[in-house]
């Protein structure tokens, strides 16, 4: 059986042995110094600089302490590496943003700032973001969302089952007020790892619990030695409830305090090392549910995007001159679940829809039917049909508990199924 970084390597170093021959200045000054190879992609030394100079801006702005260049470049150029190998992974399989939907992006990031795009585009640059790198961003970030749900989301099944069992073992979700600030620092573990290997990692994670509590800085270290993909924001995990925490991490959490550095805990992907960085009471609230229906077309070899537009301002049109929602939703909806209901979603809580439909969601006046909005799934025609407050009713929580749960699974599924990425791809780094 061939092996495939050896023949990758040689095939590599044949090519580029062959254009420093034939016009090695050229070659130089044309894509510059190789840092690393990334299946059949590099990565160039200027756009690592690029990312370096980048994410360095953001931890000044933030005032973050910074960790020794060395530190921050091995960290960024791993990040490049897992972002260029899931959008290889994106592009083989035909993932694609439309330039439609990145503006639509970048307006309502826009307004939620209270500000016109122009006037965003303008306090990007005076930032250093070229508002080119910023769509650019965007465009990244969907691909890779995207890609994610479809690698990762069919995984996740959350069952009544272990609803129920939560709800006896926990109590009501909504008795939980308590939220932690956590940090957390992973010491990874191929899947292939011989015994001496994990022994190796055992021992630096156990070291490192021991730096942390004898006072060393959890950010820097994080910056420094964690494999996660939250290294360079000093493995901030932000804030979270019990049912928000990975289940890994949740019956040690709960014996935890401010301040408090549990012992490593083992995990398929390596050693995790969590500290409670703060701890502070969760109100109640009321959340606003949204009566809605929907009639989706879907993009595909003969309907492009322009095409499914067109067809849903059609049937816009025919309802406005009296035609039925209902009838025509069951006629034309390529989403068969709803489509037999007349393109009812039924009452929709915050959260449960995709963002591009929420956000159109929440705009529209009772009754109000949108233009046509593109998701990942297609392009949709919403109307509102009503708005009610609810306030913690047995449904309702269920519903949070089968999110937090879901939420949960999706965490623990990304992190083993990007480290089996990384694992199983060629990757040379040639620094």
């Amino acid at each position: 059986m061939i092996n495939k970084r050896l023949l990758k390597t040689t095939l590599f170093s044949l090519l580029t042995s062959l254009l420093l021959i034939s016009n090695p200045s050229v070659w130089s000054e044309t894509l510059g110094k190789i840092v690393a190879v990334v299946e059949d992609d590099v990565i160039l030394e200027q756009e690592l600089d690029k990312e370096v100079s980048t994410i360095a801006q953001r931890m000044k702005a933030s005032r973050t302490q910074m960790p020794p260049e060395s530190i921050l470049r091995k960290q960024v150029l791993e990040k490049i590496i897992i972002d260029k190998l899931q959008r290889q992974m994106a592009e083989k399989i035909g993932i694609t943003v439309s330039e439609d939907m990145v503006d639509g992006y970048a307006a309502n990031m826009a307004r939620s700032y209270n500000m016109s795009i122009e006037q965003f585009r303008e306090e990007l640059q005076k930032q250093g973001m070229p508002y080119k790198d910023f769509l650019d961003n965007i465009r990244n970030e969907s691909i890779i969302n995207q890609l994610r749900a479809r690698e990762i989301g069919g995984r996740i099944r959350v069952t009544d089952k272990e609803v129920d069992h939560y709800l006896d073992t926990q109590g009501n979700i909504n008795n939980n007020q308590i939220q932690y600030h956590l940090g957390h620092i992973l010491v990874a573990v191929k899947g292939s790892a011989s015994a001496s290997e994990i022994q190796k990692a055992q021992a630096k994670a156990r070291e490192l619990v021991k730096n942390l509590r004898a006072g060393q800085d959890f950010t820097q270290l994080a910056m420094s030695e964690s494999d996660d993909d939250n290294a360079l924001k000093g493995g901030d995990l932000g804030w979270r409830t019990l049912n928000d925490i990975p289940t890994l991490f949740t019956d040690e959490v709960r014996k935890m305090h401010a301040g408090d550095i549990a012992d490593a805990i083992r995990s398929p992907s390596g050693f995790h090392i969590i500290k409670i960085l703060d701890i502070k009471g969760l109100d109640n609230h009321i959340i606003t549910q949204t009566k809605v229906r929907h009639i989706l077309i879907k993009t595909n070899e003969l309907v492009d995007d322009e095409e499914a537009k067109k067809r849903l301002l059609a049937l816009k049109v025919r309802i406005a001159n009296g035609e039925d929602f209902a009838t025509l939703a069951r006629t034309n909806s390529d989403d068969t679940g709803s489509a037999l209901k007349g393109g009812y979603l039924d009452w929709v809580s915050p959260g449960y829809m995709v963002r591009p439909f929420e956000e159109a969601m929440e705009k529209l006046e009772i009754n109000q039917i949108s233009d046509p909005v593109q998701t990942q799934f297609g392009w949709h025609l919403i109307q509102v049909l009503d708005r009610q407050n609810k306030d913690n009713s047995a449904e309702h929580t269920k519903n949070l508990v089968r999110e937090a749960i879901s939420k949960r699974k999706v965490e623990e599924e990304t992190e083993l199924w990007m480290r089996k990425l990384r694992d199983e791809a060629y990757v040379e780094i040639l620094q």
